[in-house]
């Protein structure tokens, strides 16, 4: 690549003229609005963005309009400006620009302490599109300045997992300002129901994510949980609404009582299910009327009755139906109507037609295919950060921006491209890297970063909100202070962060988290006592604690184990006792490779399954870091993940109710379905 300085007349001449491709023109179009004071006409905005475009001057228009309408969703304000005639011979003469200050995000400037707090809440969105909005506003924070050198706590990495598809579809309709519809199964009378609902916010509560909107069948406001969706999400693009001005989810589900304790009756096979046992109690041990509507028939042979309290059927039942033989839901009858209903859905997609699919050309995860529009993005995050991180290595900046070298040479090559109409080489925008190292001198007034889009504001804002309480963040002033600061430079966007609230990230269990993150400060070896639900087993090792981190509000430490001689992760609620055993972490033991930490690691000698998803289920490809997706026509997809112990497969399925199959192995497959056939039989089904 031949440096700038180096080019020749031609070259510059055929780069005055601006290609046609459509992130280029988009880029010139912005450019060209941001650098005039007078204003644009068409006609000169014709000539020159326009120039090598085919068309007749109605698809000129046509064309012209839509990117206006895209320059506004990145965030810029395209003016009209009308100069009306003296005349009936000398018409009215329209001009358009855009101004220099009022797209461009104020200057935030944090301290080390507040640049940690921000890093954290930047990392919790786990993936999709929050996770995306979020690199994507840090990114703008740190192309307005250099980035503090700062230390994240040591091993602590909190995450929130969003509800799987169905919360990407409903923010994405939310900001949009479109209703949606889907079927649900409601709680008063456990049918399924067709609902059409304007969302007005998503939060978490009670460990569950809720939709609140006004139900139009209804005419009132309502609340859903994601949990009980029975359908996939699809959004009414033609249609807008607005929501009430004052709405904040947060305060609204403060309102929502929480359900009620109630008794379950529950059958456990003997000597099976010991996390599932120490929550009950032996129904020998339990007084008459202490539960609801106990049984009158014994439990069958090789059974034992056991009674546990639950507030939602829903959630105990999916726990119950992927135990499969070894427990049955007794009492009440909705819990055990629910726990048939999950197993025959299993059923019923495990015995359906197989899809065609293909993996051939298929990307390693399930990603959406890179637009021009993610590429304009990432172009106008891209010359502001250069500006004010002159010199860095090529390798470096395509790191910090999630994408490959070559993918940033192609934007770079656009970048030197670009340029001010009919403009002279000064006029172009001048990014040299020489030696692998970039330097951009001439910026063309992009040198600021445009303000936060509402997902990007949402994301930032929910995240530091969600920090609260988690122990070594929450206590000093600089969440507050971080908080206020980008309130004030999201402006009108960071109000609607109001319409969500993310899950509190606070571990249920802090004298075990103290201890654990203590000992990783420490490089202290622990002694553990822990339960295997998976295994049955209650076992008691040493092990060299690496990091922490959790999915919402359930923690998690990896460790390498002494007595499996691996990295291993442990659930902090199934901890049993932890103490330091006196010795040192021995040096060069350190944690696997990647952020975030994976709460699965896969193996070369694992065996690779092949999993159909469902549009519902689709989010499972990315938990379960799927290796090849291949899409199918319905919204689902099909998946190749690989599993260390595929004997619990059967009760995956059975947990996900119709969401997912296991096409191959075809013994896995047949295996799955028997075991499934077997279980949904205890249930008379």
């Amino acid at each position: 690549m031949l440096p700038r300085f180096l080019r020749s007349g031609a070259e510059f001449s055929n780069v005055a003229r601006v290609s046609a491709s459509r992130t280029e023109r988009l880029l010139n179009l912005l450019i060209a609005l941001l650098n005039t004071r007078y204003g644009l006409r068409r006609g000169e905005l014709r000539e020159t963005v326009y120039r090598a475009v085919p068309g007749n001057e109605a698809s000129f228009g046509r064309m012209f309009e839509r990117d206006k309408a895209d320059l506004r969703k990145f965030g810029f304000d395209v003016e009209t400006l009308t100069d009306l005639g003296w005349s009936e011979d000398d018409p009215a003469t329209t001009r358009y620009r855009i101004g220099k200050e009022s797209n461009r995000l104020p200057d935030v400037e944090l301290d080390p302490e507040e640049w940690t707090v921000l890093l954290l809440a930047s990392q919790l969105w786990e993936r999709a599109a929050l996770g995306t909005a979020a690199r994507s506003a840090l990114r703008k924070l740190q192309a307005s300045g250099a980035v503090a050198n700062v230390q994240l706590p040591a091993g602590v990495q909190p995450r929130i997992k969003p509800a799987g598809q169905a919360f990407d579809d409903l923010i994405a309709a939310m900001h949009a300002r479109h209703p949606v519809s889907f079927t649900y199964l409601a709680g008063s009378t456990g049918s399924e129901e067709q609902r059409t609902v304007e969302p007005w916010g998503l939060g978490s509560r009670f460990g569950h994510w809720y939709l609140m909107g006004y139900d139009r069948a209804r005419k009132a406001p309502r609340h859903f949980r994601l949990s009980r969706f029975t359908s996939a999400v699809a959004t009414l693009e033609r249609e807008q609404f607005s929501p009430p001005l004052d709405f904040n989810i947060r305060r609204e589900l403060e309102r929502l009582p929480e359900l009620p304790l109630r008794t379950a009756v529950v059958d456990v096979r003997e000597g099976r299910l010991l996390a599932l046992r120490r929550r009950g109690v032996a129904t020998g041990a339990v007084q008459d009327g202490q539960f609801d509507g106990g049984p009158s028939t014994p439990p069958d042979a090789g059974y034992e009755r056991f009674s546990l309290q639950y507030r939602d059927p829903e959630v105990l039942a999916e726990e119950l139906a992927s135990y499969g033989l070894d427990a049955l839901a007794v009492a009440p009858p909705e819990l055990a109507d629910a726990a048939r209903r999950r197993l025959r859905a299993a059923v019923d997609f495990s015995n359906a037609p197989a899809p065609a699919y293909r993996f051939a050309g298929a990307p390693a995860r399930p990603v959406r295919a890179r637009t021009s529009e993610d590429q304009l993005k990432r172009m106008l995050q891209l010359v502001p950060f250069l500006v004010h991180n002159q010199g860095l290595h090529i390798q470096d900046v395509a790191e910090r921006f999630g994408i490959s070298r070559q993918e940033l040479e192609d934007d770079l090559q656009i970048l030197i491209c670009s340029g001010l109409p009919e403009g002279y080489p000064d006029d172009l925008l001048d990014i040299q890297w020489e030696n692998d190292h970039v330097y951009i001198t001439q910026d063309l007034d992009l040198k600021k970063p445009v303000r936060f889009t509402v997902d990007e504001a949402c994301a930032l804002l929910t995240g530091l909100e969600s920090l609260n309480g988690l122990p070594g963040v929450a206590e000093g002033g600089a969440l507050e202070s971080v908080t206020l600061k980008l309130l004030a430079a999201a402006g009108e966007e960071g109000l609607q962060a109001a319409s969500l609230a993310g899950p509190e990230v606070a571990p249920a269990d802090a004298g075990t988290h103290a201890t654990v993150l203590q000992a990783i400060e420490s490089r202290s070896q622990l002694r553990l006592t822990y339960l295997a639900p998976q295994r049955d087993t209650v076992s008691e090792r040493n092990v060299d604690p690496l990091r922490l981190y959790s999915l919402d509000n359930t923690w998690y430490f990896e460790a390498y184990c002494h007595s499996v001689e691996g990295l291993r992760n442990f659930r902090l609620d199934r901890v049993q006792a932890v103490h330091p055993n006196g010795r040192s972490i021995p040096a060069g033991t350190a944690p696997a490779a990647g952020v975030p930490a994976k709460l699965f690691t896969p193996k070369d000698d694992d065996t690779v399954v092949t999993v159909q998803l469902t549009r519902q289920g689709r989010g499972l490809a990315d938990d379960y870091y799927a290796e090849r997706t291949a899409e199918l026509d319905d919204g689902g997809l099909v998946a190749e993940i690989r599993f260390g112990n595929t004997d619990w497969l059967p009760m995956f399925v059975a947990q996900h109710g119709g969401s997912a199959r296991i096409l191959a192995p075809a013994d896995l497959a047949d295996a799955a379905r028997n075991w499934l056939a077997a279980s949904l039989a205890r249930y008379g089904g």
